[in-house]
């Protein structure tokens, strides 16, 4: 009977602990978060502010299913690894290359629509914002790689 019970119970927190895993982001969240970011960064406008969620609103719900897609191209290409089929990691890899291409130009359209309702002063701000809109703290790649240039001791390695 204790076994039945140890059982019950590995399986109780196996579902509880897959349920607690955070899915993909809402878009409309996503969308939320950027446009927050970015009225905190350049004092957006109430209008700007309504124009800006539907521009990331709109480019958020046309890149989810491109999302759900790179999931499949993602298992399709570690079982090709598993199981060596060189052909379908081609493939596969070239499916997701074309996918990310997909998704990095609905964001970089989204980005100019969002640019052009920015009065002049605004798109200084932005443009001075160390990687503009895909660099870090943008969107883009976040903290952990290292800094630009060269090595720190770099200047000390010869001696």
């Amino acid at each position: 009977m204790k076994a039945v019970s140890k059982i019950g119970l590995t399986i109780a927190l196996g579902a509880i602990a897959a349920l607690a895993q955070p899915g993909p982001p809402d878009p409309a969240a996503m969308a939320k978060s950027k446009v927050s970011r970015m009225t905190s960064l350049l004092g957006l406008s109430s209008a700007q502010v309504t124009q800006a969620t539907t521009i990331y609103n709109n480019a958020a719900t046309a890149i989810t299913p491109l999302q759900t897609t790179m999931t499949g191209y993602r298992s399709t290409l570690q079982a090709a690894v598993k199981s060596g089929a060189a052909e379908t990691i081609e493939q596969t890899a070239a499916s997701i290359g074309t996918t990310m291409g997909e998704i990095t130009a609905i964001q970089s359209k989204a980005d100019a629509a969002f640019y052009a309702i920015l009065n002049a002063s605004q798109q200084a701000a932005l443009n001075a914002t160390p990687g503009g809109f895909g660099g870090p703290g943008m969107g883009g790649p976040g903290p952990g790689g290292p800094p630009p240039g060269p090595p720190p001791d770099a200047a000390n390695s010869g001696q």
